[in-house]
């Protein structure tokens, strides 16, 4: 890695405090097109970056990569780096409502599981674990059987490095309290595979999608919409999920807000 991106790595870590995933996107983002335009970073001009850009259909990536390019340009006018700062507007993003899968549905399908297994325990308790406490997959990987006291789960792994707290349903706890005590391998993580080894993400996506047709984090998004959709605090949802502002958290009031759209054609006598 170049010095630039080592100073760069430093004042994202330093002096925006930003968590280290976030920072190794940035960077891997900053080494893409470095690769991809075959010049160094404070050579390029604005078409480089357009090239590159154009490279890219999906918005989502195209922003995400725009984000890395800005920062380090930015990063590199306040240090003096370059003369120039180079700065492209964010590509517009459609609100799409989030997917999410149903109390029903999700009940009905892990209902298929075959739980005379510990492998079969380990997946109807995980899935659970996943819709009951909204985890994010990365951190849900992390838990070890310390982390949950008298129902509570303390989420130590956080995105941004920070902790939180959640309460799990008791039918989430029992179903890991039973694959637990099936568990005979030793280890202080609670998802592990056969080889007694903690769950690989791949591993996680795989189960989640053999039985619900979805990825893991549409199950974080299955209980936000859940919590939404019975009422709570948009406020209460953010803390759950851990969301550092209430800006990400309101995307889920279309689905508030589509819930009293149905409520009012199903009941209202004008309808």
């Amino acid at each position: 890695m170049s010095d630039i991106l080592i100073a760069f790595e430093e004042y994202l870590s330093v002096t925006k405090a930003l968590d280290t995933l976030t920072i190794s996107s940035y960077l891997s983002d900053l080494q893409q097109l470095e690769e991809l335009t075959q010049k160094t970073l404070t050579k390029l001009d604005t078409t480089d970056v357009v090239q590159f850009l154009a490279k890219f259909d999906n918005k989502r990536t195209l922003n995400r990569k725009l984000s890395s390019i800005n920062a380090f340009f930015h990063f590199c006018h306040i240090q003096d780096f370059t003369h120039e700062k180079i700065n492209i507007p964010m590509a517009k993003i459609p609100k799409n409502l989030p997917k999410y899968v149903s109390n029903e549905e999700i009940l009905d399908s892990i209902n298929l599981i075959d739980r005379s297994t510990v492998m079969g325990l380990r997946d109807y308790a995980l899935i659970l674990f996943l819709y009951a406490s909204g985890c994010r997959i990365s951190e849900a990987l992390l838990v070890q059987r310390a982390d949950i006291v008298d129902g509570w789960l303390k989420i130590r792994f956080a995105k941004g490095e920070k902790e939180r707290v959640v309460p799990l349903a008791p039918v989430a706890t029992q179903a890991m309290e039973l694959y637990l005590s099936e568990q005979t391998l030793a280890s202080p993580y609670i998802w592990l595979n056969y080889r007694g080894e903690p769950l690989s993400r791949i591993s996680a996506y795989k189960i989640v999608k053999k039985y619900l047709g979805v990825s893991p984090h549409v199950l974080r998004h299955s209980f936000a919409s859940s919590l939404i959709i019975g009422g709570a605090d948009l406020r209460v949802v953010q803390e759950l999920l851990g969301h550092s502002s209430l800006e990400t958290t309101q995307i889920y009031t279309h689905i508030q807000k589509q819930n009293l759209a149905d409520t009012m054609n199903n009941y209202h006598p004008l309808r």
